[in-house]
């Protein structure tokens, strides 16, 4: 009776054993498909590739990349799962790290999908070994949800963060010949243009007034007060508190956005006005009209200059000071 019980636990002891036992041919199997691309799974695959024991990590991508389903992210991508899957095969790796990398399509499993109650996609499981030195006491497979777009670097990062450490293999992206001779196209375009129109350009580029009208328009620009509306965002208006409209803001720390452009424009009125006097009246051949001309400018010079001294009172009340007709 004894002997027939030790048989019968010799008999059931067996089966555990050789389930404990790691599938090296399954690791093999797999990694001879996964030279290039992810290995494609369908149900029976993704059971067999997940199943207990594991002696290696397995990263499995749940997507639904047929055009049918509308997922633009899992069609996007694709391409960086790719890259990741062949950076990893193709790189050096850690002694007795092994760790394939699987896509699951939902056409293909929907059994899957319905079992892990799966109503998004992408969705990245990893599962990490059950036996062996990197096995884990938790082997429940870790879960990467994609709450928008990302890179193949950001995922590669999460998935080594996750892994035993030393060296992982580098992600390599491939050489993107088509940049490279569409930038070359551009340049060498570029420099043909601007060697068949240099005649006709650099007497532009050169041209001192040119270069003095931008200095002054960017000077009468910033000394206005554009920066300080762009800083605080400032309202272009504002009420007077009668019905109508106030173009000025009290105070040396406040200012509208009509403000600074009334102001701007008067600087530049005074400026033509003072490089006239300076440097185009003094050109004029017949007395009278340089006199009328004086007339005109200096005119022009003491009514915005009263003008903007009016505005300043207004800013500052209490200036005592002030110039007709204004």
């Amino acid at each position: 009776m004894k002997l027939l019980s030790l048989f019968v636990s010799f008999i059931c002891i067996i089966p555990i054993a050789f389930c404990s036992v790691p599938d090296t041919e399954k690791f093999e199997r797999y990694h001879s498909l996964s030279r290039v691309a992810p290995i494609e799974l369908d149900d029976s695959s993704y059971e067999d590739i997940t199943a207990k024991p594991r002696e290696y990590h397995i990263a499995v991508l749940l997507t639904a990349a047929e055009a049918r389903y509308g997922c633009i992210l899992c069609r996007e991508f694709q391409p960086e799962w790719e890259l990741i899957a062949r950076s990893w095969n193709k790189g050096s790796k850690p002694n007795g790290l092994r760790m394939l990398f699987a896509t699951l399509d939902f056409s293909n499993g929907k059994g899957t999908f319905q079992k892990l109650m799966l109503q998004t996609a992408p969705v990245l499981l990893v599962f990490p070994p059950t036996i062996g030195p990197f096995a884990k006491v938790d082997d429940a497979p870790l879960r990467f949800d994609f709450s928008g777009p990302i890179s193949a670097d950001q995922l590669y990062t999460w998935i080594n963060r996750h892994l035993p450490e030393g060296p992982k293999p580098p992600l390599v992206r491939p050489i993107n010949y088509m940049r490279i001779v569409s930038v070359v196209t551009i340049l060498m375009a570029a420099i043909t243009l601007f060697t068949i129109l240099s005649p006709y350009i650099l007497p532009i580029v050169r041209n001192r007034n040119l270069w003095a009208a931008f200095s002054l328009i960017a000077i009468l620009l910033f000394t206005s007060g554009h920066m300080f509306n762009h800083i605080r965002k400032v309202p272009y208006v504002a009420g007077d508190g009668k019905g109508g409209i106030s173009y000025f803001a009290g105070g040396f720390s406040n200012q509208f956005g009509m403000e600074t452009q009334i102001i701007a424009a008067i600087y530049a009125v005074l400026s033509f006005a003072t490089i006239a006097l300076a440097m185009k009246v003094p050109r004029i051949a017949d007395t009278k009209a340089q006199q009328v001309a004086v007339v005109i400018w200096g005119s022009v010079l003491l009514g915005m200059y009263s003008f903007l001294l009016n505005v300043f009172k207004v800013k500052n009340g209490g200036y005592p000071f002030f110039l007709p007709p204004f």
